[in-house]
């Protein structure tokens, strides 16, 4: 998996070239929309008990989506029959300051009754100049046991960020000539005026009844409501390397767009399934049936100004300080209603001791229907896979599934882009040692879709910043991972994987250039064995070069390349008490400078960054 940071409010992640945009909250599918930004990325994780990855097509869990990977997102629950928490604070680099609060409680006497409180507040600075922003959440569960075979779940969660001169894309990448620039880290392309704020808000509910035959029925439920307000600024064109004013490459005398972009969501979502057991010939298998409905609601609103290049002035000499612009009448821009219908099953039979065959299939019903435009679709995505246990530490498999992933994507016309389609093959090895305490797996994986969106960098007129996409037929995916992970000793826990593809379209010109083919990693933990107490490690992430093109001066073309680099993290932990932790942390050790958005404008990465946390638990 890899990251790419777009501004100082996006990021987006990748998995086997291409972006994941299956995300699952406690199993339930959400569409993550990849235009305007509600914060999806920046979900406080403290909230969270885990976070699971299944790499490649996930048609089965989540209807639709890229053949990336699923990235599930599981709550903490209430889980203890007495009280205690945890309080947390910590300080690091750029003033980052963050309180973390975590209580449980039993709220009957017998403890069937339980409930938990997550609340954080977080207020930092950054390496980008003027850059402040505030988070805070609160998240609380009620778990009850209603019956010894009944267990329901309630649960409320808030999560709120404002930021101050936040950035709408980055730097300009070339000047005027064709050269590449080479602005200061710390140079922040925002003006004093413009702000992002974000709030979510969602409940949820669970319900789980087990049956004494071993078969159980869940209904998970959840409802969301995202608000966006940001007020931004792009700048436009290229400097030019004597004066440093910007020139537009099409003759106009805009140095700046500012986009005043306010937009709601609100998702309603319910998944219901039942699992268990079955005997058929003798031999014993596992069956799943259900059904899920999603609907997202969505509503944007859009005003827009420009700046001259006058106005801007010199821009090596940019400090934010400009006045703020004459804003244009709000447009309804867009509004839309998407609606996700499946119905799914899947079964595990086992054929013999040693070999079992998973197959499954989901049915999906897909619509928008919005201002700019309507389309639906349907799909049966089906799944096959094999696993023979060829002793009992290790064993391979096979599968195969559909790919269907309706796009969001528009051209230069506005139109929305046909669905991506195409199929996934999988195969691999996989072993397992001291009862998973250490685990290993290589797998092998081809990719093939067609209709698959590519950016032009071409902005769609009138569209707000929105960059219009094509499709592209023939794409293939190919590669191989790797990862060994677990306890190598009883003192030394370590992670060390690695990844190397190849994706082209049918003429052979690569796909996703700006994603890396090849990288690994490697993150160890040692506790010493002369003092149990401390616990250090680090971690090691490498990639190879990437290479971007985008739009350059005089329209033209032009390719953005960043070398292969590694970034070091190192941490150490040191349990003062039973009660007391302090942990320090080092990231990007040596200060590594790259960038990790290449064109048409470029976004640095994170530069070294230190912290301290101490966490009391009772």
């Amino acid at each position: 998996m890899s990251s790419k940071i777009i501004d100082s409010e996006r990021v987006t992640y990748f998995a086997r070239g291409f972006r994941i945009t299956n995300y699952l909250f406690d199993d339930i599918p959400t569409v993550v929309n990849e235009i305007w930004d509600f914060g999806d990325s920046g979900s406080d994780t403290a909230i969270y008990d885990r976070i699971e990855v299944v790499r490649g097509a996930t048609g089965l869990m989540t209807g639709t989506g890229n053949p990336s990977a699923a990235v599930n997102m599981v709550r903490k629950h209430a889980d203890s029959r007495e009280f205690k928490g945890s309080v947390s604070g910590s300080y690091g680099s750029w003033d980052k300051q963050r309180m973390v609060t975590d209580l449980s409680a039993p709220l009957t006497e017998s403890g069937n009754v339980r409930g938990r409180v997550i609340a954080g507040y977080q207020d930092n600075d950054t390496w980008l100049d003027r850059y402040h922003n505030r988070k805070k959440f609160v998240y609380g569960v009620i778990d009850a046991d209603v019956t010894d075979s009944t267990t329901l779940s309630l649960g409320y969660d808030y999560q709120e960020a404002n930021t101050d001169s936040p950035t709408w894309g980055g730097l300009p990448t070339w000047f005027t000539d064709g050269s590449r620039t080479h602005f200061g880290r710390s140079f922040n392309s925002a003006p004093n005026w413009s702000y992002s704020d974000k709030t979510s808000k969602k409940v949820f509910a669970d319900l789980t009844q087990r049956f004494d035959n071993g078969w159980q029925v869940r209904m998970n439920g959840t409802h969301a409501e995202n608000d966006f307000d940001s007020k931004l600024m792009y700048a436009n064109g290229f400097p030019d390397k004597d004066t440093g004013i910007l020139v537009d490459p099409f003759g106009s005398n805009v140095g700046a767009y500012g986009g005043w972009n306010k937009g709601t969501r609100k998702v309603d979502a319910i998944d219901t399934y039942a699992s268990g057991p079955f005997e058929l010939l003798g031999r014993q298998h596992e069956l799943v049936i259900g059904g899920s409905y999603n609907r997202q609601r969505s509503q944007f609103y859009n005003s827009q100004s420009t700046i001259s290049s006058a106005d801007m002035g010199n821009y090596y000499n940019w400090n934010g300080n400009i006045a703020d612009p004459a804003w244009g009448a709000w447009a309804d821009y867009e509004h839309s209603t998407t609606r996700q219908k499946s119905l799914y099953t899947s079964a595990r039979f086992s054929l013999a001791d040693p070999l079992h065959l998973i197959a499954g299939a989901r049915y999906t019903d897909w619509s928008i229907i919005g201002s700019t435009g309507d389309t639906s679709n349907n799909r049966v995505t089906p799944y096959v896979g094999l696993v023979y246990d060829i002793n009992d530490t290790w064993s391979t498999y096979a599968s195969y599934t559909d790919i269907f992933q309706p796009q969001t994507q528009k051209d230069i016309n506005k139109k929305y882009l046909s669905p991506t389609t195409g199929k996934n093959y999988e195969t691999g090895v996989k072993g397992d040692w001291y009862n998973s305490r250490l685990t290993a797996s290589v797998s092998v994986f081809r990719i093939e879709q067609d209709n698959v969106g590519q950016s032009t960098g071409i902005a769609i007129p009138g569209g707000g910043g929105e960059f219009a996409y094509r499709s592209v037929d023939g794409v293939v995916s190919k590669g191989i991972e790797f990862e060994v992970n677990g306890a190598v000793t009883d003192n030394l826990q370590m992670t060390f994987g690695g990844s190397r593809y190849v994706v082209d379209d049918q003429d052979g010109q690569s796909v996703n250039p700006e994603q890396p083919r090849t990288s690994f990693k490697l993150f160890t933990r040692y506790q010493l064995p002369m003092v149990p107490d401390l616990t250090v490690g680090g971690g090691v992430n490498w990639q190879n070069g990437i290479w971007q093109e985008g739009s350059g001066p005089q329209n033209t073309t032009l390719r953005a390349e960043q070398g292969s680099y590694a970034l070091v993290n190192l941490f150490g932990r040191y349990q003062v008490t039973k009660q007391l932790a302090v942990q320090a942390n080092i990231n990007n050790l040596f200060d590594k400078e790259y960038s990790d958005y290449l064109a048409p404008y470029a976004v640095y990465g994170t530069p070294r960054s230190v912290s301290m946390t101490v966490n009391y638990a009772f």
